[in-house]
């Protein structure tokens, strides 16, 4: 019932930045906690920044001190600024809840970091 929509991805080269958006529709009153998640060719699913409604923000060591998760809750969008790019950051990139956990995944949207 939750229908999530990624944009914001691109081809960049390394030390470049990107600002990824996500447009949350639908039920949503259940939402507490959003995160970004990303998967690279033949690695699972990582989830790398979380965001409560609240506010509080968590980020995983790969990407902390990079990349900075927001949101507007009025608007229901959630915001990923991604800065100094590296090409292991190369994966398609999704927005989804993390509490409640996710269901429904979308496209994505694709991040190519060149080197």
């Amino acid at each position: 019932q939750v229908q999530l929509v990624e944009s914001g991805g691109g081809l960049v080269q390394a030390g470049g930045s990107l600002r990824l958006s996500c447009a949350a529709s639908g039920r949503i009153s259940s939402i507490n906690t959003m995160g970004w998640y990303r998967q690279a060719p033949e690695k699972q699913r990582e989830l790398v920044a979380v965001i409560s409604r609240g506010g509080s923000t968590g980020y995983a060591d790969s990407v902390k001190g990079r990349f900075t998760i927001s949101s507007d809750n009025a608007k229901n969008e959630v915001y990923l600024q991604m800065l100094s790019l590296k090409p292991e950051d190369t994966a398609v990139y999704y927005c989804n809840t993390v509490h409640p956990p996710p269901s429904y995944w979308g496209q994505g949207t694709q991040v190519t970091v060149s080197s």
